[in-house]
């Protein structure tokens, strides 16, 4: 699949390495009803700081309603993190009108705070200071901060405020495991190419890497950065972990990834059996496996199923299947007031339906390696001149594989723009393929290019002052009555039903935890 002839000039040279044939013929057979309504919903984390940068240590506020039970707005790891989470939503900017309703709710609930532009943390205070996530004191409460507990023994604290946007993603039709597994792997494969285009956070605080061995070269007193970083988040330095790395996941089929997960569930792993489950009557940690949950599991991208009260993820998933998956590498866009934009959307709907469309082969332990290789190349030198990643064991470059894939990507945009009508969805792509002819044009370009020569080279001074635009730009806007009354009603609700579930817990926590971590319950 090719780029018209009017548009081959904003493209590098298209020679696809992937079967297409089969792609286009999947591709007619999508009705014009499925590529209508294609399924998205956005769960975006910020931090709230103060005026002067610094994390705001306040709990949740109490306007917001409960942090276990509000459907839309909870703590993150911090209390000082909130996750504004939308429903599913049919189209674009119906997702995104939802996402800017509930940043008109947080800010007026957060008072001269603001809402972080970055991914990357503003100035963080001793790990010991930033507040874990409190959820009440229902048992699935406590166990819910019992697990950001362990989270903080096993990565520490300052990890856990990086922030980003997760984009969940479905077909409306009925999609097969193996649909969305080789999704998954080609998502993989192909991924790093959204790190280049989307990725935003070249230069952090010093506050973040303070006694780290980061290698980052020092732009100022309060900033470190990598000249052609695009992502430091997805680096080295963000959510890494050399405990995971041991884990070799196949995306090859529900079973195989599964299996590969159970066994990180149920196994004690040496290093956390060291920090022990409890000191005292002090919780460390859930458990001393590998993973406390499935939700530990870092990855750029996740199968994921609606889960019953009380129901292990995994055990969701083998019983019913996947349902949708979870992209987890997008930077918050600092440009942008709620984060991302619908011609972002819109290139992740094209660039996903080409991940389920195309040709899928099997991956393999080498394939693996050099997945997250090609990851950490783009995250930490993605601009770089000249870049190679690996593919089929050969260095090709980043340029020539980003064309092949956006000039894949052509009929998949143009498709949806004849069953939506308009042209939004192909100029996203020409927006990309402008990005991929003009790196400095990048998100991560324009936050180095403004940092240095609009706020003498301090990172934290070009966030603070994104922050506060996005602040007065969204408390300009008209806050719609029947909005306020409906955030007001889920507040009340929320409050609720978490006194409800408090009231009725009968087991004690300990009993509770063995419970819910027991085996059995992964089972099929």
């Amino acid at each position: 699949m090719r780029l018209p002839p009017e548009e081959q000039a904003m493209s590098v040279t298209v020679a696809p390495t992937i079967s297409t044939a089969h792609c286009s013929e999947r591709l007619a057979a999508l009705s014009r009803e499925v590529l209508q309504t294609l399924r998205r919903g956005i769960e975006k984390e910020s931090l709230r700081v103060r005026p002067d940068a610094t994390l705001a240590t306040t709990p949740h506020p109490a306007a917001l309603g409960s942090a276990l039970k509000h459907p839309r707005i909870t703590p993150d790891f911090s209390e000082s993190q909130p996750e504004l989470i939308t429903g599913v939503h049919t189209s674009a900017e119906s997702c995104l009108q939802e996402l800017t309703e509930i940043h008109q709710i947080v800010y007026r609930a957060i008072g001269d705070e603001l809402l972080w532009a970055s991914s990357m943390p503003c100035r963080l205070p001793a790990e010991s200071e930033i507040p874990i996530g409190r959820y009440g004191t229902s048992n699935i409460g406590r166990m819910k901060t019992v697990y950001r507990i362990g989270l903080s023994h096993r990565y520490g604290r300052r990890m856990q405020t990086i922030s980003g946007i997760h984009y969940n993603f479905s077909l409306p039709d009925a999609r097969s495991n193996d649909d969305y597994f080789a999704l998954i792997r080609n998502f993989r494969r192909n991924g790093w190419l959204l790190l280049y285009l989307f990725g935003a956070s070249p230069a952090v605080c010093s506050s973040f890497v303070d006694g780290r061995d980061h290698r980052l070269d020092k732009l100022s007193e309060d900033t470190f950065y990598l000249p052609y970083a695009t992502s430091l988040r997805m680096g080295r330095l963000g959510y890494q972990s050399d405990a995971q790395s041991s884990l070799a996941v196949s995306y090859n089929d529900l079973h195989s990834y599964a299996t590969s997960l159970e066994e990180a569930l149920t196994k004690p792993y040496r290093a956390y059996e060291k920090i022990g489950i409890r000191k005292g009557d002090d919780y460390r940690q859930l458990g001393t496996t590998l993973l406390q949950m499935e939700n530990e599991f870092y990855g750029t991208i996740r199968p994921k199923r609606v889960i019953k009260p009380g129901e292990r993820p995994l055990h969701a998933l083998r019983d019913r299947g996947v349902e949708y998956v979870e992209v987890r590498l997008m930077d918050l866009d600092p440009f942008v007031p709620i984060g991302i934009t619908a011609g972002t959307l819109r290139f992740l709907d094209t660039f996903l339906l080409h991940c389920i469309l195309c040709d899928s082969a099997p991956d393999d332990p080498d394939e693996l390696a050099a997945v997250i290789e090609n990851k950490l190349r783009v995250a930490q030198r993605g601009r770089e001149p000249g870049l190679t990643l690996v593919r089929e064991g050969d260095e090709v470059p980043l340029a020539e594989w980003a064309g092949e894939v956006l000039g894949d990507c052509e009929p998949i945009a143009a498709a949806l723009d004849r069953a939506k009508g308009g042209h939004l969805h192909r100029d996203a792509l020409k927006a990309a393929a402008s990005a991929l002819a003009d790196p400095d044009s990048t998100p991560s370009a324009r936050v180095l290019r403004a940092t240095q020569r609009d706020y003498g080279n301090s990172f934290v001074k070009f966030a603070l002052a994104r922050s506060r635009k996005h602040r007065e730009e969204i408390m300009a806007l008209p806050l719609a009555l029947e909005v306020a009354e409906r955030f007001a009603r889920l507040a009340e609700e929320s409050i609720d039903e978490q006194k409800r579930i408090e009231a009725e817990d009968r087991m004690s926590f300990e009993a509770f935890r063995q419970l819910y971590l027991a085996p059995i319950r992964l089972a099929e």
